[in-house]
């Protein structure tokens, strides 16, 4: 790694903390309860507002049961490969798209295939925006009381402050969708006018 990187890395970690928190179903007030650490510095972690120590981190990566290789983004995947994707578990793969020390950042989710009928998703909610669109397959987003069946091309936005948790909506395959989120208030802006005569549908 060189200087930089080595400067960014704790403000990298925050996308994959939030990724370790949600999959075990945590709150922000329930991780806080756990380690000591306030649910306001746990956010601002989680959003690139803050860096966290090394106390912190390890703090965090017991409670999560993750490494701090996977924290750091430096573990060497199976067979010795060099993908970035990371995997908590066996029901969620996460591979971080963008270096993220602030501001928005983007990554992808794959969800394995399942046999039957989910239940439904556990919720959690957080400081932010998030704006996310499925690839491939059907993925079900629990979104406060609303719950809605995504497919291949289907976007959702919003504030991250409301409930929400997402899982395969199956069965038939695995779902793959990416996600960008950012602080609160920072969200996509689209700039791009309609064609002339073009109605949206």
């Amino acid at each position: 790694m060189t200087g930089d990187e080595v400067a960014d890395t704790p403000a990298a970690m925050g996308p994959r903390l939030r990724a370790a928190r949600e999959h075990r179903g945590s709150t922000l007030t329930g991780v806080s309860r756990a380690t000591g650490i306030s649910p306001s510095t746990l956010s601002r972690i989680e959003t690139g507002r803050r860096k966290p120590t090394l106390e912190v981190v390890v703090r965090l990566a017991k409670e999560y049961g993750v490494s701090l290789d996977e924290l750091a983004g430096t573990a060497p995947a199976a067979g010795q490969r060099t993908s970035a994707l990371r995997r908590f578990g066996d029901d969620k793969a996460v591979l971080p798209l963008t270096r993220y020390v602030g501001g928005l950042h983007a990554h992808k989710h794959v969800l394995p295939a399942v046999q039957e009928p989910p239940a439904r998703p556990r919720q959690v909610s957080h400081d932010g925006w998030e704006w996310l669109c499925v690839l491939y397959g059907r993925l079900w987003l629990a979104l406060g009381d609303q719950d809605l069946v995504l497919g291949a091309g289907d976007v959702a936005e919003f504030d991250t402050r409301s409930p929400h948790g997402v899982a395969n909506a199956g069965p038939g395959g695995p779902v793959e969708y990416l996600i960008m989120f950012g602080p609160q208030g920072e969200r996509l802006r689209p700039r791009t006018p309609p064609a002339p005569g073009r109605r949206d549908r």
